[in-house]
């Protein structure tokens, strides 16, 4: 090998073992002291590289404490979840070996995270591009048992139904009944949303039993941009 070559890979050698260092920073400064206790989901934050599904341009926040915003196609915009949030959206849902899993508005990290954690993924995305982008990541570390459809993200993926656990990646004024529809009897579904006048969001999972609702349970309070196709008509006053 010659001299170069020995130095590429030294040097990848090294970047890699910075990254794994960021993550295992994130998960020790940011998840853990916060009531992330869910071991097997621990070690997929720690396996997982977040930059691959974020533009190079970005990869330098990947493992900061904060939410990042990606660009699509005629610029749709996603959020990426603080990973604190992720990580409490993700460990309130349960997720089971042999479940099948709904993931919305993602950007693909938070399917890879659940393809360790759960038998099956659909990862569902309404823009091209970052449905692509989302594909890409996934291949690159070797994910099988994850894919990602495009559609309208309220609609969900009814042909690829029912569902164990539904995840919503963003705030939520409307349109949950659809994917309601799409959960398996004693289905759990995740969403960030306000539930009740002046309460702020909050990250709340809505629960199942016999196929009829049983209750909801806020489990902490977080900030996200409202997803697309979960908005609420504007009113008009006259």
């Amino acid at each position: 090998m010659s001299e170069a070559a020995v130095a590429t890979v030294r040097r990848d050698s090294e970047q890699g073992r910075e990254i794994a260092e960021l993550r295992r920073t994130m998960v020790e400064r940011q998840l853990r002291p916060f009531d992330v206790t869910d071991v097997p989901l621990l070690e997929r934050f720690l396996e997982v590289p977040r930059e691959l599904f974020l533009p190079a341009s970005q990869s330098a926040v990947a493992y900061s404490d904060l939410a990042v915003t990606v660009k699509g196609a005629g610029g749709r915009k996603r959020t990426l979840l603080p990973p604190l949030v992720l990580a409490r959206l993700l460990q309130g849902g349960a997720p089971r070996p042999g479940e099948k899993a709904l993931d919305i508005g993602g950007a693909g990290y938070s399917s890879a995270l659940l393809a360790g954690l759960v038998g099956e993924v659909v990862a569902l995305e309404s823009d091209p591009e970052l449905a692509a982008r989302a594909r890409e990541g996934l291949a690159a570390i070797g994910v099988r048992n994850a894919r990602v459809e495009v559609g309208p993200m309220e609609k969900g993926c009814p042909a690829a139904g029912p569902f164990d656990v539904i995840y919503v990646h963003g705030a939520v004024e409307t349109g949950l009944d659809a994917l309601f529809a799409q959960l398996t009897p004693d289905g759990r579904l995740l969403a960030i949303v306000t539930p009740e006048q002046g309460a702020g969001q909050h990250v709340v999972r809505f629960e199942r039993q016999g196929g009829q609702p049983a209750g909801r349970v806020s489990l902490l309070s977080a900030n996200a941009p409202v997803l697309e196709g979960f908005a609420k008509a504007p009113s008009f006053s006259f």
